[in-house]
């Protein structure tokens, strides 16, 4: 180890002035964000007495802390350098919650999928690199248009990184017994938005004593674009996340971590992408356990005109992608057609290589196709049978699983399908039920309805809208991820363990900041992330007591946390830090078990 020059880090490069135009969420990000630099930088006394800001307080000034922070300097900070299969690279030890973690940001995986590379699958870097590699500051995000979750990124096709968190790099143990276990995360974003750069805050987790790897991938047309070729396989995207996950396992030791007990996790799109890899047969044996939070992988449709503006974002954005068992995905001439016709918009002529001529093309063209929704194709490499045709044959990896969902789930996403008004009538459920099915296809209209409304008062907006929160939560979220894991644990082998959870709670203040409210909505997508990354003791001015014993909280198993299949009797965890009850049982019996299970299985 040795000392690090002076280096002007930006607070973060992601984000620009907030302005009352930008959503509370990003206003609640941003002041996280600011709260761990000045926490970092001038130490918990800065914070002493000091109380939580208004949300006009916060729009008004978190703009301007940015800017005066990000031209300032981080003080002489401890570095360390480790070698990799890339190259040497140089992170920095920082202090979280007063334990020493080794920090490294943005290290390169692969070879940066440019020119005649654009399309195909990640080539491994095959000679490491000269030069020392600095990863002690944040680098490109992946190629995404600007929007409200994730504003001013600073993006390039060159976005092939990880990030390490880690207690106990560059110590080349030997002994397996005192290496880490490593935590291996895919970040969520309808696999066409999304950064591991924004918020990072993740570093928390290392001092856990795991190892902690966030890994970014191609987006959008860029990583799931389908051109019947062997360089243009499709479903590149997974394709980089699986090089990333043996690029962890190949460089394990070198970082303290332990390549035999690697978790693989995410959340929403990051717990599809999970799910998506328990079922290739690509990543089988890379990673002994997995953890899905909102997000499961099935069959699902895909209509080239689809449904209209807002909705078809926020489907993308869900991360379910579990749809109607007898239309299967995106045919591999459909998804050929969709690349053509992105070719002939671009004036691309019909006599060329359409292929060619696309990676001609700025890659920031291909943010003008966001719209059309980011579908990975079956039948390919990656993915080659159905869910359903894996778990009939048992091809898939049977592993440890930890699943669950908010209890909630479809009360912010089911705001882009329902009309934008205060009130609602019940023709507009039903009308919202008909754009769903435009969608997802094959739905009962008629039956879902009549179940979701049965005894609410149709005369008021609110119970309406509570009922299609319900509906939407179970079609696009609860159902899909919840029917995965069953299906897992229905065929798990002796000695492996699936468990179920329901966040039944969330952190008042910070669920109205984010636009969630309580009595309203329900326990929100993503609820319980703000705990999983152990916010309360970043800013504890914004959480209580209870929130920290939640956050900090481990459950146990055996009866604190039966697994999800016990017989006959499906066992799920009631995630709240006053349960009543502690456990649900067969609380799907009517729905997931009941309405949607023919439709998904």
């Amino acid at each position: 180890m040795f000392f690090c020059d002076f280096i002007a880090i930006p607070l973060n490069q992601s984000i620009a002035r907030i302005s009352a135009l930008i959503p509370i969420r990003l206003v609640l990000i941003a002041w996280l964000l600011a709260t761990i630099i000045l926490r970092n930088l001038y130490g918990s006394e800065l914070y002493a007495g000091m109380s939580v800001p208004s949300k006009a307080h916060m729009i008004e000034t978190i703009g301007d802390l940015i800017e005066t922070q990000s031209r300032g300097l981080l003080s002489i900070t401890t570095c360390i350098d480790v070698k990799t299969t890339s190259g040497v690279v140089r992170g920095q030890t920082i202090d979280v919650l007063n334990v020493s973690i080794d920090q490294f940001l943005g290290i390169p995986y692969a070879e940066p999928p440019v020119g005649r590379l654009r399309f195909t699958k990640p080539e491994p870097i095959k000679t490491p690199k000269p030069d020392i590699i600095d990863a002690t500051k944040p680098k490109n995000s992946c190629i995404q248009p600007n929007t409200q979750y994730f504003p001013n990124l600073t993006t390039s096709e060159d976005c092939l990184v990880l990030n390490i968190w880690t207690p106990n790099a560059g110590n080349n143990n030997t002994n397996k017994s005192q290496l880490k276990p490593i935590m291996f995360h895919i970040h969520g974003g309808g696999l066409a938005i999304g950064s591991i750069f924004f918020p990072p805050i993740t570093a928390l987790l290392a001092t856990h004593d795991v190892v902690y790897v966030s890994t970014q991938y191609r987006l959008g047309q860029l990583g799931f674009l389908y051109g019947d070729r062997e360089d243009a396989p499709g479903n590149v995207g997974f394709f980089d996340q699986l090089l990333a996950l043996k690029w962890v396992r190949e460089n394990a030791e070198q970082f303290g971590g332990d390549r035999d007990r690697i978790t693989i996790l995410g959340e929403s799109a990051g717990s599809w992408s999970v799910s998506a890899h328990i079922l290739s047969p690509l990543s089988k044996g890379l990673f002994k356990r997995a953890i899905m939070e909102s997000g499961a992988h099935f069959p699902h449709t895909y209509s080239p005109p689809l449904s209209k503006g807002l909705f078809k974002r926020a489907i993308m954005e869900s991360g379910a992608h579990m749809y109607n068992k007898d239309r299967d995905v995106v045919s591999k001439d459909e998804s050929i057609l969709l690349g053509k016709r992105i070719a002939k918009e671009q004036n691309c002529s019909e006599s060329e290589d359409w292929l060619q001529c696309l990676r001609g093309l700025d890659a920031k063209v291909f943010n003008k196709y966001l719209n059309l929704m980011t579908y990975p194709v079956l039948g390919t490499e990656f993915l080659p049978i159905s869910a359903q045709k894996a778990f009939a044959d048992k091809k898939y990896s049977d592993v440890d699983i930890i699943a669950g969902i908010a209890s909630t789930e479809g009360s912010e996403l089911s705001l882009y399908a329902l009309p934008l008004k205060d009130k609602v009538t019940l023709n507009d459920i039903i009308e919202a039920t008909k754009t769903s099915d435009s969608v997802y296809h094959g739905l009962d209209v008629k039956r879902v309805d009549d179940y979701y409304l049965q005894n609410v008062d149709k005369n008021s907006s609110l119970e309406l809208k509570k009922a299609f929160y319900e509906l939407y939560g179970d079609l696009i979220m609860k159902c899909p991820t919840y029917l995965f894991a069953k299906q897992i644990a229905t065929n798990a082998q002796p000695g492996h363990n699936v468990y179920f959870y329901q966040v039944t709670y969330q952190n008042k203040y910070t669920a109205h900041i984010a636009g969630c409210d309580v009595e309203g909505m329900g326990i929100c997508h993503c609820a319980e992330t703000t705990f999983v990354n152990g916010l309360p003791f970043v800013i504890p001015e914004a959480y209580t007591p209870m929130d920290a014993i939640f956050s900090a909280d481990k459950p146990t198993v055996s009866e604190e946390w039966p697994q999800l299949l016990s017989g006959n009797t499906i066992n799920v965890k009631n995630l709240n830090p006053n349960p009543k009850p502690n456990v649900f049982i067969n609380p799907y019996d009517t729905t997931c078990d009941g309405l949607w299970k023919q439709y998904f299985l």
